[in-house]
């Protein structure tokens, strides 16, 4: 099984980005712990602050990998590009945030990628990304 995850904007800062919101650990360290957990798993990370660099590693993964993980971060709320991207693309989708963005400013309660993904998972922290690759395995059985 192949699953690419792809973060978006400042998500290369967390550790240290609010960890009151985001936590004090940092993605690569939590992605070490993902791969320990799912061995029989062939993992594609990516991260970018770039929009049209994110667009790109999806139509790149879009076709032959069993699951993308995204977080778009802030792109989540102001990219129809994105959306119109995973739109595009026949590998699902899973849209995972780690701070529960309803309980934040009202323009973050809105979503141009969320209809476009199989399911969207918010404010659990880390573990929404254990939680969409597990829902990918299950899935798969």
């Amino acid at each position: 099984m192949k699953i690419a995850i792809i973060n978006g904007p400042n998500l290369n800062l967390l550790g240290t980005r609010e960890p009151s919101v985001y936590g004090s650990q940092t993605f690569e360290q939590y992605y070490g712990v993902l791969q320990n957990l799912y061995p029989d798993i062939t993992f594609d990370y990516y991260q970018s602050n770039v929009e049209g660099e994110l667009i790109n590693a999806l139509q790149q993964r879009g076709f032959d990998y069993d699951g993308i993980v995204i977080n778009p971060g802030g792109y989540t709320h102001t990219s129809v590009a994105l959306g119109d991207a995973i739109a595009a693309i026949t590998t699902p989708v899973i849209e995972v945030h780690i701070s529960n963005v309803h309980a934040r400013e009202d323009f973050r309660k809105i979503s141009h990628v969320s209809a476009k993904c199989k399911g969207t998972i918010s404010g659990l922290g880390l573990a929404g990304y254990k939680l969409a690759i597990q829902w990918f395995i299950d899935q798969a059985k």
